[in-house]
């Protein structure tokens, strides 16, 4: 047999076919865009015959650069901090948020652990005795928890959050009540005895018991300490807080108790509390002034009689306050039982994680499973945790999902024709996306773009789905060459044919992710623009690498190996191959059936000197007897597209003896080409008048109205529980919370840029017109604002009341204070300052001058120092206020003794840049609430900085919540600028405004459906919706320009026949004219319309014997021809390619 050259070879004398763009510029009458799109196909051809040639070269380089970019991943961030992956990017939450960070460093105060007790039967009443003693024993199983790190024992008594430790001159005293000062910890057990049992602090004094909070009576202890040290200002000071008997006082919920003590309410009467009664208006810490506890914090779905008297609850809830790693490691900073270690804030971050886990695992394992009541656990390093561990990249998930791919790929492209099948193909189009894809995440490392849970769950999938598509549309546009395309330029072919398609749709997808990026929210910002990297590299790889793959295939074809195995020879070049009869001018002549014995290269064109069509075939071919089995070798056809050569006659004559079955024929193409294709284009139906276009308008009109309604239903929001697994014990907590204890701790921050001596008036303004919100949590009716502010001002006040009391007493004159109180030693010296560096005393003041005046200021020439004195005598006030104040006022020791004078110079603050006023807000249940609640905290700043006072409101939902004010105006930005470059895109790459208008419709369309399922489904609307929906439109262009690109370019994709010279040199057997045939059939059973006029039929001469011949093509690609660009071509697949 005669074989052809080589691949890389064409002989001399050979003349590429004409293109066809060219008939159609000169017939057309839109010359420029048919020019356009042709010089634009044109550029595509000669890329992929170039790729064709140096495949190898380019499949090295190609891996080569991908495999380097994949490297850049070895540096990748995995970014966790909700604030870092939520906050908007250069809003003025972000710049609030940067100025508290300037202030005060990146910690917070403190951070929460909690614990939710619910009955398991739905509406039980909790306030109980027996429900509070579960509670009791899931408390008090989490406070003992202790964890042992770098060599040292950790218990919450070390590294809980205390408020307002007060500074004693004596050392003994001090110590003491270091180890005694009890933990912050808001919990509904405070109304009772048993509250001093979470308190794990302990001191020792000769001739008693350890001192603890449970047998603790600090008024008994002072009166027992009073003869043997000076404690009058410490007893002042425990007078101020209204400790009185701490826990000792407080009824017992078991009288019976052994260890209840005698002072409690109920010891004597042993009849059990009224839980009820007891938590009605919430409880107390140790300090009844500075540590209430209202009972929106203690108790959830609480229902009250017609008088407000509390009746029932459905919720508990224990709050346990630790420290911060920046606090933890200050405190224990240069102290003996760190020194050993390399103290670090790294390691008390550690420290705390690890207790907190501890906390977590034993407060959930605390109730037996059969108890009335179940504990629900949480913390901040479990919110942590979780993130974590949905950032982090599951190889198992990416490797099975890429697996299935593989195998899906390999399995879909095999053939059972060896010389046609394409796994190999499949398979190394996944693994290229693969590295396509690792690539790009490589370069957005390298570029510094943080990974975030959406990166690394959901982008490698996202991206192998858009990559494979465009994979499998080349591959099969490989095997659609049209009649006529050399082996030579069969890969420029494929990229002339598919690449303006596959460039189209992966341009608007890149823009989809890049518009998707104009979210302002940094995780998803993130998100778009790795995804929109990641198509970029998948598009390069399937435009510049992939082409060579299909070139390497073309050659081991070409050289009939084995798919996947191709270092075996193909079995299929000595197949037998039927060739029938056709159709001659009014019947069928019955002429033996041929059967070639070997692989069969032909080759048909038109002799020059006559209208005589001759086909080459190699003098090697023989015939056979037909085989018995007619229908065996087309049973096993893929996809009802044969390739072996039986035959089927679908013409106006008798049909062939031989038809495939129709269960072995159809699939979604010949669905479309057979069915739905000739149902849209009938004129009317058979049950109504309308035309079939008409009914499927009619029908996406009413979806769109039904879309439009289902939009005006969508809510915004995103709940933290939506995140969260469902059926985990954290998304159990989490709905308890929402449901039950809805408060989020915010704050009113003050910035510097005004004086707060001289707008003390507007400083009350703005705390009373934030107070009266609507979701802020009002103060109890008995109790002041919680604020700096009030408790600075009160503290005044009572220091001037007692110094008039002393003053009037004689205890206190012009040139003493030695026998006045300490409060009034105080006041003393604050009133004799005057502000004035030069003068800075006048006693004159002392009668003339007030601390706070009439209309309850404070002078602006005392603010500052008396703020200094404020915040070094009532720490317990300014650890209540928390209002963290920056710069921080100086240490000021009063010592009422001293008689130098000096002590009466008090060193004035400097100036604020940072203070704030908490709050607590409630009934935020869905987003429209948080939104209310912070259009009405902003609209309150806003009148603030009229009055000259900048303040802006901080907290959680101020961070996470505020996206929602503009977050549908960046969605309708992001969607009409994407519509916007699709519609340019599409129109100067097609060249066809109407074609790109119409997508643009089809795209807005598919939005809106989207959108209006949304509300259907009650998906409610965030920043990931948002994302997703953009995203949509870039994906939606994959279905629309194919349709359109075909429908404008579907004439663009034929050859003009002409003979390889290899055909012309080859021995072989010159087809002569024979009878005429009414209409051409190819070898596959596919009509290929009537033969000319001047036809008079063919017989092939092999051996010197005249034989029917089949109609032949010049195509050497074994696969269908295609629509004939002249009537004279005709169909044979040979099976060697």
């Amino acid at each position: 047999m005669a074989r052809p050259p080589p691949l890389g070879e064409l002989p001399p004398g050979y003349t590429p076919p004409a293109r066809p763009a060219t008939p159609q510029i000169l017939a057309g009458s839109l010359k420029a865009p048919l020019w356009l799109r042709a010089y634009f196909q044109g550029l595509l051809f000669s890329l992929g015959c170039g790729i064709q040639r140096h495949c190898g070269k380019v499949l090295f380089l190609g891996l080569l650069a991908f495999g380097a970019l994949a490297l850049g991943l070895r540096v990748a961030i995995i970014e966790t901090d909700l604030e870092q992956l939520w906050v908007e990017v250069g809003s003025r939450v972000s710049q609030e948020l940067e100025y508290t960070k300037e202030k005060l460093g990146e910690e917070a105060a403190y951070t929460s652990q909690m614990l939710i007790q619910t009955p398991r039967q739905e509406g039980e009443n909790v306030l109980t005795p027996e429900a509070l003693d579960l509670h009791l024993q899931a408390a008090l199983t989490a406070s003992k928890v202790q964890v042992s790190l770098y060599g040292k024992s950790w218990d919450l008594n070390k590294i809980c959050y205390k408020s307002g430790v007060p500074l004693i001159e004596n050392g003994m005293i001090e110590r003491m009540i270091e180890k005694l000062f009890p933990c912050v910890i808001l919990t509904p057990l405070d109304c009772f005895w048993e509250g001093a049992k979470l308190q794990g602090g302990s001191a020792y004094l000769p001739g008693r018991p350890d001192i603890q909070w449970t047998n603790l009576d600090p008024e008994q202890l002072l009166a027992e300490l009073g003869p043997f040290a000076s404690l009058e200002g410490f007893r002042e000071l425990l007078d101020k807080a209204q400790v009185g008997q701490a826990y000792v006082g407080r009824p017992c919920l078991h009288p019976d108790d052994l260890h209840c003590p005698p002072s409690a309410p109920n010891h004597h009467s042993r009849q059990a509390p009224n839980v009820a009664q007891e938590l009605s208006g919430g409880c107390h810490g140790f300090s009844h002034k500075f540590m209430h506890w209202q009972e929106e914090l203690l108790l959830g779905g609480m229902a009250r009689d017609p008088q407000g008297q509390l009746l029932r609850a459905e919720a508990l809830q224990s709050t346990f306050l630790l420290m911060s790693p920046r606090q933890l490691y200050e405190h224990f900073r240069g102290d003996y039982q760190t020194h050993d270690i390399g103290w670090s804030e790294e390691q008390a971050g550690t420290v705390l994680q690890a207790w907190q886990r501890r906390f977590v695992q034993l407060a959930q394992e605390a109730l037996p499973e059969n108890a009335s009541q179940q504990i629900h656990a949480f913390s901040s390093t479990t919110l942590d945790d979780i993130l974590h561990a949905f950032s982090e990249v599951s190889a198992a998930r990416v490797v099975g999902g890429y697996l299935l791919m593989l195998a899906y790929a390999c399995v879909t492209m095999l053939r059972w024709d060896c010389a046609q099948s394409q796994g190999a193909v499949g398979l190394a189009g996944v693994l290229l996306v693969a590295l396509a894809v690792a690539s790009g995440l490589g370069l957005c490392a390298l570029l510094g773009i943080a990974f975030n849970a959406a990166t690394t769950q959901v982008l490698p999938f996202l991206a192998l789905g858009i990559g494979v598509d465009d994979i499998f549309l080349l591959a099969h546009a490989f095997t659609e060459a049209p009649p006529g395309s050399p082996l030579q330029e069969r890969t420029g072919e494929c990229l002339r044919r598919t690449g303006t398609s596959v460039t189209l749709t992966s341009i608007n997808n890149m823009v989809a992710f890049f518009m998707a990026a104009l979210v302002p929210i940094p995780a998803l910002r993130a998100f778009s623009l790795q995804a929109a990297i990641v198509v970029g590299c998948n598009f390069a790889a399937v435009m510049l690498v992939f082409p060579a793959v299909l070139s390497l295939d073309l050659r081991r074809r070409h050289c009939r190996r084995l798919d996947v195995l191709c270092c075996f020879s193909s079995p299929c070049s000595a197949r037998v191959i039927q060739i029938l009869p056709q159709e001659l001018g009014n019947g069928t002549v019955p002429v033996g059936v041929a059967h070639l014995t070997a692989t069969v290269q032909a080759f048909a064109h038109c002799e020059a000197s006559s209208q005589h069509v001759v086909t080459i075939l190699p003098p090697q071919a023989q015939l056979v007897p037909p085989p018995s089995d007619p229908l065996g070798s087309e049973l096993f056809s893929p996809g009802g597209s044969t390739r072996d050569l039986l035959g089927q006659e679908e013409g106006t004559g008798q049909k062939a003896a031989c038809k495939s079955l129709p269960c072995a024929r159809w699939n979604l193409a010949h669905f479309a080409r057979s069915q739905f294709a000739p149902l849209l284009l009938q004129s009317h139906t058979k049950l109504s008048r309308l035309s079939p276009q008409a009914v499927v308008l009619v029908l996406f009109g009413a979806l769109l109205g039904l879309s439009l309604y289902g939009a005006t239903l969508v809510q915004d929001g995103l709940a933290l529980t939506d995140v969260v697994p469902r059926g985990t014990k954290e998304h159990a907590f989490l709905s308890a919370q929402l449901r039950y204890f809805s408060l989020y701790e915010v704050a009113l921050v003050t910035q510097g840029g005004f004086d707060y001596a001289h707008s003390q008036r507007a400083l009350f303004d703005l705390h009373q017109r934030f107070s009266s919100l609507k979701a802020v949590l009002p103060p109890p009716a008995t109790q002041a604002p919680r604020t700096w502010l009030h408790y600075y001002r009160s503290w005044l006040q009572g220091i001037q009341a007692a110094f008039d009391q002393d003053w009037a007493s004689g205890r206190i004159t012009r040139h003493s204070y030695r026998n006045g109180s300490e409060d009034g030693a105080l006041a003393y010296k604050l009133l004799v300052q005057t502000g004035d560096a030069q003068e800075p005393l006048d006693f004159s003041q002392l009668t003339t001058k007030k601390l706070v005046d009439k209309e309850g200021l404070i002078p602006p020439e005392l603010f500052y120092m008396g703020l200094t004195v404020w915040v070094s005598s009532d720490p317990l006030g300014l650890a209540a206020s928390q209002a963290n104040f920056y710069p921080p006022p100086p240490e000021w020791l009063h010592d009422k003794y001293d008689t130098t004078g000096e002590n009466l110079r008090i060193p004035a603050a400097q100036p604020l840049e940072f203070a704030q006023f908490p709050f607590l807000l409630r009934g935020l249940q869905k987003t429209a609430d948080f939104v209310e609640a912070i259009e009405g905290a902003r609209a309150a700043c806003a009148e603030a900085s009229q009055a000259g006072v900048h303040a802006y409101p901080s907290g959680s939902p101020f961070l996470f919540w505020e996206q929602y004010l503009g977050l549908r105006r960046c969605f309708l930005l992001a969607v009409c600028i994407l519509l916007l470059c699709t519609f340019l895109v599409c129109a100067l790459l097609l060249l066809n405004p109407w074609t790109a208008a119409l997508i643009v419709l089809v795209l807005a369309m598919m939005t809106v459906e989207l959108f209006g399922i949304m509300g259907f489904l009650g998906i409610k609307l965030s920043a990931i919706p948002v994302v997703i929906l953009v995203a949509s439109i870039g994906i939606g262009v994959e279905f629309t320009v194919h349709v359109a690109l075909v429908l404008l370019c579907g004439a663009d994709n034929t050859y003009t026949p002409g003979p390889p010279p290899w055909a012309r040199a080859a021995a072989g057997t010159a087809v002569h004219p024979g009878p005429p045939t009414r209409g051409g059939t190819d070898v596959q059973g596919e009509h290929r319309g009537p033969e000319p006029p001047s036809s008079a039929g063919r017989r092939a001469q092999v051996g010197g014997t005249l034989h029917p011949a089949p109609e032949l093509c010049q195509s050497d690609y074994l696969h269908d021809c295609g629509p004939p660009p002249t009537p004279t071509a005709w169909c044979l697949h040979p099976p060697s390619l």
